[in-house]
């Protein structure tokens, strides 16, 4: 007797290219596309959310996402603006890890100076970390890196200054402010 046992991949394991499109993780201003190409859009957005909310890991996905680990992309039907938004919802920020170098070093010019990347943060705050690594001409870790390096400076002043920080938010707080985003009712 042979017993055959279905394990299920999560779909962003078994259809990366539709988890990897740059539209999803920061769409396009809806004045900044044509109509069919917005359409176009609003139907890969809902099939991957669609996917994506059908999943039997996406409760634990999208927990982790917001007050674990930040990553990027499109996870646990949510972009990174959403996942801010959760953040800020609950009052939380995420601390990461050391800096671990990661990627291929960036090749001439010069390293990008924290300076740099604060003020393109400052001047295009609605930029993802890609769109801002293309317009300093440096790799999307380095702002990450220096993102992470204004987060821990701004936690470390706060904690200097006697205020506790916020306690972890539980998966029904975390689910209750996704059930808020615009995006939570695509599918």
């Amino acid at each position: 007797m042979t017993i055959l046992v279905e394990s299920a991949n999560p779909p962003c394991a078994t259809a990366t290219e539709v988890y990897h499109d740059e539209q999803l993780h920061s769409p396009p201003s809806r004045t900044d596309i044509t109509a069919a190409e917005w359409e176009q859009l609003s139907v890969k957005r809902a099939t991957a959310h669609r996917q994506c909310a059908g999943c039997p890991l996406m409760v634990d996905c999208l927990y982790r996402a917001v007050v674990e680990v930040d990553v990027s992309g499109f996870v646990a039907c949510t972009t990174e603006s959403d996942r801010a938004f959760i953040r800020r919802q609950l009052g939380i920020e995420i601390e990461q890890a050391g800096t671990t170098p990661y990627g291929a070093p960036r090749v001439g010019g010069g390293p990008v100076s924290h300076e740099a990347v604060m003020t393109a943060r400052s001047a295009y705050p609605k930029d993802t970390c890609h769109q801002l690594a293309e317009r300093l001409g440096c790799s999307t870790s380095t702002i990450k890196r220096h993102l992470r390096r204004a987060r821990e400076a701004k936690r470390d002043e706060t904690t200097a200054s006697g205020v506790v920080g916020p306690q972890v938010p539980t998966i029904d707080a975390v689910l209750d402010c996704f059930d808020q985003l615009e995006s939570s009712q695509v599918a």
